[in-house]
């Protein structure tokens, strides 16, 4: 916190970004405190023709805003969390993970989806993990890439010839462009922490820790870190196609995990419900289950095929 008593947030610079970080702000500031924006591009920004896992994969989108904080440049940043690696930078801690928002993909499709049956369809995501499962269920279906933030998408999905794009349903939500035509993708197991919002700090700026502690969601907090565990522990980014779901039911925690080649081809999946006080290692339980089911040779499989 500055000299001034102003807690100042690192943010990446699109508008869906923004919306997460005044979110933070407006709770911050139900507390009392004065709150200012500090404005970051980020490689993931910047580069928008080349996909993610060619770029530096996990982190591309957070790893400048790290580093500013390290910095000193101001005390606190918002993050997607499906973005962040789960190893943070030494250093910086998480604080507190909001209230989780939808989970869900949806498709976005420019006129009806008749095209579903139509073996030249085209639809467009810049996601190994949403293109593993796309073709895995429609084979024959062509992909095309799709980078840039939430706006620059749902324009080059209407600028193509593409059938149709996926989105994270929460993105499009949270910044009021979810179009009508759209269609829920139930049946694709969600990004790790999809729709949950994220902030970290200094780790050893206690103050600051001790204010942002007052927006943790313990629920979200314990779904996400059995997912991120998941993740963790198949040695994973989102340069794999992942997908990981913990949700929690009265007293037991309900996890679903999946792993996939990158050509959809190959999938292994585990579902396990447990007693809710086991939210700490039931992802990385489901993990084991995965590379025991396979999921060893397929990840390295998966390394050789990003290199």
């Amino acid at each position: 916190m500055s000299e001034q008593g102003v807690i100042k947030i690192g943010t990446r610079s699109s508008k869906l970004a923004l919306w997460q970080s005044n979110l933070v702000k407006q709770k911050l500031e139900d507390f009392g405190y004065k709150v200012e924006l500090v404005e970051i591009s980020t490689k993931g920004d910047s580069i928008l023709n080349i996909p993610i896992h060619e770029i530096g994969g996990y982190g591309v989108f957070t790893r400048a805003i790290d580093n500013a904080m390290l910095k000193g440049n101001f005390d606190i940043a918002v993050h997607s969390l499906k973005d962040v690696p789960t190893t943070l930078p030494e250093g910086i801690t998480q604080v507190a993970v909001l209230e989780r928002g939808s989970n869900a993909d949806v498709l976005v499709f420019n006129n009806n989806c008749d095209f579903l049956d139509n073996s030249e369809a085209i639809v467009a995501t810049g996601s190994l993990r949403r293109k593993a499962f796309w073709l895995n269920k429609y084979p024959a279906h062509n992909l095309a890439g799709l980078r840039g933030n939430v706006n620059t998408r749902l324009q080059k999905l209407k600028d193509n010839n593409w059938d149709g794009a996926i989105f994270a349903k929460a993105g499009l939500e949270r910044i009021n462009v979810l179009p009508k035509n759209h269609l829920i993708l139930d049946w694709m197991t969600p990004a790790p922490a999809q729709g949950a919002i994220v902030v970290t700090a200094l780790t050893n700026n206690k103050e600051i820790i001790k204010v942002c502690a007052n927006m943790n969601d313990a629920e979200t907090e314990q779904c996400v870190f059995a997912e991120r565990q998941f993740m963790k522990t198949l040695e994973g980014g989102c340069t794999a196609p992942i997908g990981a779901l913990a949700t929690i039911e009265g007293n037991s925690i309900r996890f679903k995990g999946t792993l996939l080649s990158i050509d959809g081809k190959q999938k292994i999946e585990v579902e396990k419900t447990l007693s809710k006080n086991k939210w700490n290692n039931i992802g990385e339980l489901c993990a084991g289950i995965i590379l025991n089911k396979g999921g060893d040779k397929l990840m390295k499989e998966i390394k050789c095929e990003i290199q």
